[in-house]
């Protein structure tokens, strides 16, 4: 973005008030002197994906649940800021999985399974395979990781069951796991900046690691948003940019309507910074797009996911592994695996037992297909704490992701007993194929800060977590 020689101040059009979106207005709200800072959000609230949703306490433990986003690792230190700023400090809670189903399929991090077990070579060996990666990352680091796990000869299942299953956790893929490039893997697990926990040679995933599970992200946006307008940030919210008119180096002109009463505006700014997603970014620039901003950007692909929060317990028990049961277990071999038994069994302490957060199914024809779940009672703290003062009248909160609409056919969506639904939500998500990495991410450095325009959120970057906030480069000329 260019910097006048004569210091007048500019005015940002900021689109999208996401995560991304929000922290780019806080960073220019640091220089009142220089940008006059506009904040264009199609939706009611602030938040984007983040939002809150309301629960019957009598029912639920709790008044409200975080419905798209759950937490995150100690990694995202610029969004820990904000919540601190704000007064919504994360906490710390220790992340249990569960994956997969009965003895043939399941394991978890919490205590020795059969097949972690059986793959104990393959756990080892990929400690191995890492390093590797490593070393000849700019050569081979944009292969799909489905490819190198056979090249490396690791056993499929270890593939399927152990290796897609942890990676959907570390980047929430989904069902475009195999197609992550091993590089990103390869950082997942060892750099500092980026990953979550360390990789484990003896059960791949760490025992009980450190999470965070966020405070309540709706009043949080919506505190965040009354600081930045007491800031100057002009925020309008139903505010949907219909499309950018003409971009030159005298500026920039969008078209506007003002989803309250219909009415649309043609307004005038110096900059744009769009924080949306990649098809959507197309969509607003419309016929001002350069082609070099459709070869890039459209290298990003979208899957539509459905998320459905609801309570219908037996319907999770068919599908996950929900309590401890001795025979999930293998026969301990060390005393930290027996002490590891004792606190999943819940004879440790008051507080132990074996609470898994998230979960996976496949499916039996395609295991590289998989539904994803989270129990919020066990994750998210003012439900744990409310299950805890409520006793066992209280329903669980379950969140089941339906990944990829094109699989339709195959989800078991309709198995949820429709009363117990509370919320359906639709997401356009980011698609991790090895694609995006070889032509998205190294192409935004050519696309942003040309025609006064900027990028910004996590497609941009190598994370598409939902809480990878992204702030801008402003360039000078």
């Amino acid at each position: 973005m260019a910097e006048p020689t004569d210091r007048r101040m500019q005015h940002v059009a900021i689109v999208g008030g996401g995560a991304a979106g929000m922290a780019c207005a806080a960073t220019l709200a640091n220089h009142p002197d220089r940008y006059k800072v506009t904040i264009l959000e199609r939706n009611e609230v602030l938040g984007g994906q983040a939002t809150s949703i309301p629960l019957d306490e009598r029912k639920y433990g709790a008044s409200w649940m975080n419905n798209g986003v759950q937490g995150g690792s100690k990694i995202f230190k610029h969004t820990f800021n904000f919540f601190n700023e704000q007064g919504y400090p994360p906490e710390e809670v220790k992340l249990q999985v569960s994956f997969g189903k009965g003895q043939d399929g399941f394991w978890t991090n919490v205590f020795p399974s059969t097949l972690v077990q059986r793959y104990a070579s393959d756990i080892r060996r990929f400690g191995l395979f890492l390093k590797v990666i490593k070393w000849a990352l700019p050569i081979i680091g944009i292969i799909p990781i489905s490819f190198m796990l056979r090249i490396f000869f690791f056993k499929r299942d270890f593939g399927d069951k152990m290796v897609y299953p942890l990676i959907a956790l570390f980047l929430g893929t989904g069902n475009q796991t195999a197609n992550v490039p091993c590089g990103i893997v390869e950082r997942l697990f060892d750099d500092p900046n980026m990953k979550l926990w360390d990789y484990d040679r003896n059960t791949l995933l760490p025992n009980l690691p450190t999470m965070y599970t966020f405070n309540n992200l709706g009043r949080f946006y919506k505190t965040w948003g009354e600081y930045l307008d007491g800031r100057g940030v002009n925020i309008r919210t139903r505010a949907e940019v219909c499309t950018v008119l003409s971009r030159s180096k005298y500026g920039i002109k969008l078209r506007i309507k003002d989803l309250r009463d219909g009415a649309t505006t043609d307004e005038d700014f110096d900059d744009l910074v769009l924080c949306t997603l990649a098809d959507e970014s197309l969509r607003i620039l419309g016929k001002e797009a350069s082609r070099r901003e459709r070869f890039v950007m459209g290298g990003a692909s979208f899957y539509d996911d459905v998320t459905v929060t609801h309570s219908d317990k037996a319907y999770f028990e068919k599908y996950y592994e929900t309590k401890f049961q001795q025979e999930l277990c293998a026969a301990p071999t060390t005393d930290i695996q027996r002490e590891q038994i004792a606190f999943a069994n819940g004879s440790k302490a008051e507080s132990a037992g074996f609470r898994p957060m998230y979960y996976t199914h496949t499916y039996n024809h395609n295991p590289r297909l998989i539904e994803m779940s989270f129990n919020c009672s066990n994750y998210q703290h003012q439900l744990v704490k409310g299950q805890a003062r409520g006793g066992d009248h209280l329903k669980p909160v379950y969140q089941t992701i339906f990944l990829d609409q094109n699989q339709e056919s195959l989800w078991t969506i309709h198995e949820i007993n429709e009363p117990e639904i509370i919320k359906r939500n639709h997401w356009h998500q980011l698609g991790h194929k090895w694609q995006h990495y070889l032509r998205v991410v190294p192409g935004m450095m050519f696309l942003n800060g040309r025609n006064r325009t900027l990028f910004a959120g996590s497609w941009t970057l190598v994370v598409s977590n939902l809480w990878a906030s992204s702030v801008p480069a402003f360039p000078k000329d």
